[in-house]
C-alpha cells in the first residue's frame, strides 16, 4: 500500500475561517436579516433577564423593580452594541451584561450601610445608586487602557499559543451556566438540546427556496417549539405539586414580568436618583471591569474567526475596548446593575448559522432598543424559562471554546513547551476559579477575607474568572519560559502581520471606521 502523503495528512493553516455563507461584510437579503437579528435578540435575552432575576430581590426590589431593570439593561446593550459594531471594533458582536460583576455588586447588596435599611424599595434605590457610582469610576480603567493604546502596547506579549486558552475558557470556563441548569427542568433542557443540535447540524441540508431555513433559524424554531410544550405542561398542571425550585425553572407564567411591564417606557440616565460613590466599592468594581477586559478580548478574537476575518489589529482591539469602557459608563448612568462584555453566546451563533454579517447584530441592536421601550412585547418573550436558554448553551459556549482551541494551527504541539503551557493554563484556569466558586458556597464569603472589603472584593473578582486567570497564567509562562528561541513555535511568524493595520491588506476591509472617520483617527 502506498504511503500516504504529507498533505493527505495534516491540513494547511488557514487565517480566515472557511464555510461561512456571510462575513463579516456580506450581508443576506433584507427579510432574512431581520429574521436572524431578532434570533439574536431572543438568545440575549437569556443573560439579560437572568442577572437582574438574581440581584433585583436581594436589593429589596419587587417585581416592576426587576422589569425596569431588564428593560433598562435591553435599551444600553442595543445602545453599545451599535457603538461597538460601528465605531469599536467593528467586529459583529452584541455587548451584552456580565457576570464578572455579580461578585463586587453582592458585595455592595450586603454592605452594612445600605442591608440595614427597613424599607425595600428604599434600601433597592440606595443599592442602585451605589452600583451606579461604582461602575461609572471603574469604566475609567477600559477607557484609558482602550483609548491611550496601552491595550495594544500589552496585547503585543500574546501569542497564538497564549490566546488560546484565554479564548477557549471564555467558553469552558461558563461550564456551570449549560447542563447544570439544563438538570434543574430536564423534560425541557434535554429535548431542547437534542433538536437545536438535530435541527441545526443534521438537518441542515434541508432547503426552502435555496434558504436552509433549518440551519439558519434552529434557534428561533427550537425555541417556539419547545416554549409551547413548557406553556403545555405549565397550563395542564404538571408542575402544581412539585417543588419550588422545579416550579421557577419549569413554569412559564412564574417571572411575573408580563403583568409587571408598563405598555411603554424610555430607560434614560439617572432614573434611580442621583449616583453615590465610595472608594471602596468602586475598588472592587475595578476587578471587575478588569476580568470584563479580558474576556471581551478572548472573545473578539473568537467573534473575528467566526465572522471569517482576520485577527483584529493591536489599535482596533484597544479601540473596541475603549468604546467598551464608554459602554460601561453608561451602564452606570442608567443603571443597568451589570457592567458590559461581549456576548460570548451571541458568538457562537455566529458559527452555529455560518452568518458572521455585521449588519444582523445591528439589526438585533435596533430590537434590543425597540423591545426595551414596548415594555410588554419585550416582557413576554424575555418571560421563556432559562433552561431553554442552557440548553443552547451547551452548544454555543462549545462552540466558542473550539475556536480558541483552533489558534493550535499556527503552533508547534510537537514541543513540550507548547504543551506543558497550553496544559498548565487550561487546567488552572478551570480548576482556581472552581475552588473560588466551591470556597464561597461553603463559607458564604470567598477565600480572601481580609478586613479591607475592597481588597476581597478584587482577588475574589479575579480568580473567579477562568479566563482571567488563564491569561495570567499563559501570557506570563509564554514570555518567560525559553521565549528567546521558541518565536516560531509560538506562532509568532503568522501572528506578527496581523498587530498592525497595514500589515495586511484585509485589515482595512474589516475595521475601517465608517463615514470615512479614519481621516480624522488615523490607524497605527
Amino acid at each position: 500500500m502506498e504511503a500516504p502523503k504529507p498533505e493527505e495528512i495534516s491540513h494547511p493553516p488557514m487565517d480566515q475561517l472557511q464555510g461561512l455563507e456571510y462575513c463579516i461584510d456580506s450581508n443576506p437579503s433584507w427579510g432574512e436579516a431581520i429574521a436572524l437579528g431578532f434570533q439574536h435578540y431572543i438568545l440575549a435575552l437569556g443573560t439579560a433577564v437572568m442577572i437582574p432575576s438574581f440581584l433585583v430581590p436581594l436589593m429589596g426590589g419587587d417585581d416592576g423593580d426587576k422589569v425596569r431593570v431588564v428593560q433598562t439593561l435591553l435599551f444600553v446593550e442595543g445602545i453599545n452594541t451599535l457603538l461597538q459594531t460601528l465605531f469599536g471594533t467593528r467586529l459583529p458582536t452584541v455587548i451584552g451584561g456580565s457576570y464578572a460583576f455579580m461578585v463586587p455588586i453582592i458585595s455592595i447588596i450586603h454592605d452594612s450601610s445600605l442591608s440595614r435599611i427597613e424599607d425595600p424599595h428604599l434600601r433597592f434605590l440606595n443599592t442602585m445608586r451605589a452600583v451606579q457610582g461604582a461602575l461609572i469610576v471603574s469604566s475609567s480603567i477600559q477607557i484609558i487602557l482602550g483609548y491611550s493604546q496601552l491595550w495594544a502596547i500589552c496585547s503585543r506579549f500574546f501569542s497564538p499559543l497564549g490566546m488560546v486558552p484565554v479564548i477557549a475558557l471564555v467558553g469552558f470556563g461558563l461550564f456551570d451556566r449549560g447542563f447544570p441548569v439544563v438538570g434543574r427542568c430536564v423534560e425541557i433542557g434535554v429535548p431542547m438540546l437534542i433538536l437545536f443540535i438535530a435541527f441545526s447540524q443534521y438537518l441542515k441540508g434541508f432547503h426552502t427556496r435555496q434558504l436552509p431555513i433549518l440551519e439558519r433559524f434552529a434557534l428561533l424554531i427550537t425555541v417556539t417549539v419547545i416554549w409551547a410544550y413548557a406553556h403545555l405542561l405549565t397550563a395542564s398542571g404538571a408542575y402544581k405539586h412539585r417543588p419550588e425550585l422545579t416550579q421557577m425553572n419549569c413554569r412559564t407564567d412564574r417571572a411575573n414580568l408580563i403583568s409587571s411591564a408598563p405598555w411603554i417606557k424610555i430607560p434614560y440616565p439617572l432614573q434611580w436618583g442621583a449616583p453615590t460613590f465610595n472608594a471602596g466599592h468602586a475598588f472592587g468594581m475595578m476587578a471587575a471591569v478588569l476580568v470584563s477586559l479580558v474576556e471581551s478580548t478572548g472573545a473578539f478574537k473568537a467573534a473575528s474567526r467566526l465572522a471569517s476575518a482576520t485577527p483584529p489589529p493591536a489599535h482596533v482591539l484597544s479601540r473596541g475596548i475603549g468604546w467598551q469602557g464608554i459602554g460601561i459608563l453608561l451602564s452606570g448612568l442608567f443603571g443597568t446593575l451589570s457592567g458590559s462584555t461581549v456576548s460570548i453566546e451571541n458568538v457562537g451563533l455566529l458559527g452555529s448559522t455560518r452568518v458572521g454579517s455585521r449588519r444582523v447584530i445591528q439589526i438585533s441592536a435596533g430590537f434590543m432598543i425597540f423591545f426595551s421601550i414596548l415594555g410588554k412585547f419585550g416582557a413576554l418573550f424575555a418571560s421563556i424559562p432559562f433552561t431553554i436558554f442552557a440548553a443552547v448553551y451547551c452548544v454555543l459556549f462549545g462552540l466558542v471554546a473550539s475556536v480558541g482551541l483552533s489558534f493550535l494551527q499556527f503552533t508547534n504541539m510537537n514541543s513540550m513547551r507548547n504543551l506543558f503551557i497550553t496544559g498548565v493554563a487550561l487546567y488552572l484556569g478551570l480548576s482556581v476559579p472552581d475552588y473560588f466558586r466551591e470556597y464561597t458556597a461553603k463559607a458564604f464569603h470567598g477565600p480572601a477575607h481580609t478586613n479591607a472589603g475592597w481588597f476581597n472584593d478584587f482577588l475574589n473578582t479575579i480568580f473567579f474568572s477562568p479566563p482571567t486567570v488563564a491569561l495570567i497564567v499563559a501570557v506570563f509562562l509564554d514570555n518567560t519560559l525559553d521565549y528567546k528561541d521558541s518565536a516560531r513555535d509560538r506562532g509568532m511568524p503568522w501572528w506578527v502581520k496581523f498587530r498592525t493595520f497595514k500589515g495586511d491588506s484585509r485589515n482595512e476591509e474589516f475595521y475601517t471606521l465608517p463615514f470615512n472617520l479614519n481621516r480624522f483617527f488615523p490607524p497605527s
